[in-house]
This record gives C-alpha cells, structure tokens and sequence, in this order.
C-alpha cells in the first residue's frame, strides 16, 4: 500500500502527488489530517470551505469503493500510524510553501524515517517550483515583470487524470467532524460552493466569456469581470495545469488579437500567485516581518478606534466600507477593492499592514499565505516589488474611476441607497447638514485623505532616514 496524504489538493484529478502514488502500482489509501497546530491559524469560514471540499472528495473516493480517512491529531503522530496501520510502504504528498507547513513536514519525515517508510513529496500547486525560476544571481526574483517573462515562455506540463477504481484501496472512514466538534463557530459569511465540480463549471463559463473581457473590465467590482476562482486555487479543488490549459483553449479560439491579450492578462494573474509561492519559500520570515528592511523603522500609528472602523466598514469612505462590508458578508472582496481597503489601512490610517493582514486571515475562505502576505506587503509599500511608498490611493478617484455609478457601493452600503453617485463619491465634501439628509446612518470621513497621505509619506521618509 502506500499513503497520499491529501492537504491543500482537495480533488481527485490533475494531482501531482496523487499520481505519483498511483504509478508505484500499489493501491493507494487516500488520507487527510486535521491537524490541531495547523487549525489554531484558520478561523469559521475557511474551515467551512474545508469541510465541504472534503466532503466531496470523500464522495468520489466512496463512488470508486474506496474513501478518503479524515483523521484528526498532529501530523507527525498520525501519518505515520495510517500508514503502520495499512501496512505501507511509502507515503507521498504535495508541497507547500509556508513555514508552518515546512516544521509540519519535517516532523512528519523524521516520524516516518524512525517507522522505517519512505516519503516523497511533490510540487504540485505551482507550474515552477521554486528555485526554477531565478535570477543569475540569487535563489529567487523580486521583480515580477523578470519572473514573468521566463515564467510565461515556460513550457507548463499537461493536467493529469483521475485514478481508476482499481488504484485505490478499498478502505473506510469514520465521518468528517462539524464545525462544532472542530470548536469553531458558524461562519458569518456564506461563501460561493468550494467543490470541484463547482470548480469547473467556473472555469468552464469564465473561459467561455469573461475572460475575453478580463484585462479592461477586471478593476470594476459591480461587474463579473474576474473568475472568482481564488477559493478553489486555495483549497486545490482545480488543479493549476488543468485551469491553465483551460485558458489556453480560450486564448486558441479568441475571436481577436485583443481577446486572445486579455487571457494573457489573466495569465499573468496566475504567474503573480507563483511569484509570491516563490518569494514566501525563500523568504517564510516575511509573514510576521517586513521583506524590505528600511521599513521596520516605520512609525506606524495603529490607532485601535481608526482599525475598527475599517473592519466594520465605517470609515466614511463609501468605496473601502462597501468592500469591507463585501468581505464580512461573502468571505471575498474584489481583487481591484483588496487594494483599496489596503492601501487606506496603512497609508490613510497609518496602521501595521499586519493588522490588516491579520484580519483577512480570519475572514477570506480564500486566504492564501503567500498571495495574501505579497498583497498587504505590496500595497503597505514593505515588500518585493511593491506599490512605491509616495503613490497613495485617492479612495475618492479610485472610486468614482472604477464604479462611476456607485451601483457596487450601494450594494453593500444600503445607507447611500437614494444618494447620488457625485454625493457618494464626494462624501468628503458633503456638508454635514446635506449628510444628515442624504444618509444620517452612514458616517462622516474619520480621516482627511490629504493630509493622511503627506503623514504617510513622512512617515516612510523618516525610516528612510530623509528626515
């Protein structure tokens, strides 16, 4: 027998690790642990998002006469004993490239080299491993645009299929915990279904029409500009290879040049989540620790009243609310208003990307390490190749530009229902006499975006030792 050990690779197809076991010719006993160190980092709603891709999972291993055993207890103790307990030989899984993933995966290597069975691991959620992309000199780039270029020219490997009945054990498990039983609460956030079937009915209608419009159409968050498929890349429900040559099936049947630039655009959204996998695995001190060294001397003002406003979305600022309400109710935010809510938290209230980070974690069912530390340390101008610290994002511009008619704002902010789109996007300039008529449930601007901006730029300046 041998042991795939399922984690962050919730489906049956295109599955690296899972393939690799299958080509020893020994049945393979399918296995997901629920690991008590790794749940203190989730929070109600990725743990819900967890459960029911495996559910899923487990359905397809039953319908083969198979199944997948969820079993709960520290890796290091229970992968070992599932395999003493089928008699395997090996145990096989995919990488991952956090640094709690990595102490997790060396104490499972030195358990089962004290068992006497051998383990391999597999890169599977990215195209290129880290380290195959790099520079002439150093282990990884810091620049995207580079990694880009040799990411895109790249030969990607092909998707994998599914194993057949006859390759699996026929093994059988105890029920998957509830959330309850798990100790969590339910979520306040109903997130989109994380299956694979889901999955691929995403992909199916997003590379049949939205993709063509991607690249001008994905910044505008009232619309379906972008494929939604973050919560499936997270928890593995499609395989990259698999996503990937959907994509280049839509690039080969673009009606026109531009069509067929707007699926690179899309790409290029694929080679950023690989950019970030590779800077996080050089780099696991990064999620607690500023990639840019100058700014661990920033002063940030991390005023506990100003950070709870962002988090109910109460700031005043109709564009950041409607995105942080977004968040809290759907357990996702457009990507163009993640930049937003980002950039307001750390430049206009001067406050840790850290605690903006922090919160994301417990609330995205798409929370991905690597991508969501790039992103906060991109936009709080601490990080590899981020958003220069002098170029602020004017809420106010930002979001008439990109929801001119505030149709995403009063989605999502029902108190500016019957304003304008001039009142909403110039809430800043409304007098609080007119306020009082138009929304008096909706707040004034806690902060004046002009001279939070310059106290931004001072702020990085003085740890830049300019002043």
């Amino acid at each position: 027998m041998i042991v795939h050990w399922h984690r962050r690779d919730l489906r049956p197809g295109d599955n690296r690790g899972l393939e690799r076991a299958v080509a020893s010719d020994e049945q393979v006993v399918p296995l997901f642990v629920l690991d008590p160190t790794v749940l203190e980092y989730a929070s109600p709603i990725r743990v819900a998002c967890l459960l029911e891709a495996l559910e899923d999972l487990r359905a397809w291993y039953r319908e083969r006469g198979s199944d997948l055993l969820v079993v709960r207890g520290e890796a290091s103790a229970v992968v070992p004993e599932v395999a003493a307990k089928y008699d395997a030989t090996r145990v096989v899984w995919n990488e991952d490239y956090s640094d709690l993933a990595a102490e997790r995966d060396r104490a499972v290597r030195a358990a089962l080299e004290d068992a006497d069975i051998t383990c391999e691991s597999v890169h599977d959620a990215v195209h290129h491993e880290p380290g195959s992309i790099t520079p002439n000199q150093g282990e990884h780039y810091s620049v995207f645009s580079y990694f880009w270029k040799k990411w895109r020219d790249r030969e990607k490997r092909k998707p994998t299929g599914e194993p057949d009945a006859s390759d699996l054990a026929e093994v059988s498990g105890e029920p998957i915990p509830s959330l309850a039983e798990l100790g969590f609460d339910e979520p306040e956030a109903t997130p989109l279904a994380v299956t694979t079937a889901a999955a691929r009915e995403r992909v199916a209608a997003f590379c049949s029409g939205s993709i063509y419009d991607y690249a001008e159409r994905r910044d505008y968050p009232a619309e379906s500009g972008t494929s939604r498929l973050s919560p499936h890349l997270k928890w593995g429900t499609i395989g990259p290879r698999e996503l990937y040559a959907a994509t280049e099936r839509a690039a080969e049947r673009a009606p026109t040049d531009d069509d067929r630039e707007s699926v690179r655009a899309f790409q290029r959204q694929l080679a950023w989540r690989e950019f970030y996998a590779h800077v996080l695995a050089f780099n696991p001190e990064t999620v607690t620790e500023n990639f840019s060294g100058y700014t661990n001397e920033i002063e940030w003002e991390n005023d506990p009243a100003e950070l709870e406003a962002w988090k109910a979305g109460e700031t005043g600022y109709p564009i950041v609310d409607a995105g942080m309400r977004q968040l809290r109710a759907e357990g996702w935010m457009h990507n163009r208003v993640r930049m937003l809510v980002a950039s307001f938290l750390t430049k206009d209230l001067l406050t840790d990307w850290r605690a903006g980070y922090d919160w994301f974690r417990r609330k995205l069912a798409d929370h991905d390490t690597a991508n969501d530390v790039g992103g906060w340390q991109w936009a709080g101008s601490t990080g590899t190749d981020a958003q220069p610290y002098f170029r602020v994002f004017n809420p106010m511009k930002q979001g008439r530009e990109y929801d001119p008619d505030g149709e995403y704002i009063r989605e999502y902010v029902p108190e500016l229902a019957d304003a304008t789109a001039d009142e909403i996007h110039g809430w800043h300039e409304v007098s609080p006499a007119e306020r009082e008529r138009i929304a008096p449930a909706y707040p004034a601007p806690i902060v004046d975006h002009a001279d939070r901006r310059e106290r931004a730029i001072e702020l990085f300046e003085r740890a830049r030792g300019e002043k």
